[in-house]
């Protein structure tokens, strides 16, 4: 599956359970939450984790959990893309060409 698949796929699967309806301000909270929880699981990654509250993750789970943080980042990427009826492979290049111009390169 691509990106493009995943999307389309993805907006289907959020407006079938209504969830494609909010606005994008509000999908920019849930953006902001889900960039948090990536954060969480970048220090875990990075220098670990200790809270009295929560197990010690292994290294193949704290690796899963970086894996499912930053597929839910993308998602509400992907959403938002959806709501701008913006395609998100047209921002790979749009992010090369941007780079290519601000470095002469």
């Amino acid at each position: 599956m691509d990106l493009k698949q995943h999307a389309d796929w993805l907006t289907k699967f959020y407006k079938k359970h209504k969830w494609f309806e909010l606005s994008p301000e509000i999908r920019m909270n849930f953006l902001l939450e889900e960039s948090g929880e990536l954060a969480r699981a970048i220090r875990t990654e990075e220098i670990g984790r200790e809270h009295p509250g929560e197990a010690k993750k292994t290294k193949a789970e704290a690796d899963d959990n970086l894996h499912e943080e930053l597929a839910d980042v993308l998602d509400q990427l992907l959403i938002l893309c959806a709501k701008y009826d913006i395609d998100p492979n047209s921002l790979l290049s749009y992010s090369e060409n941007k780079l290519h111009k601000r470095w002469n390169e």
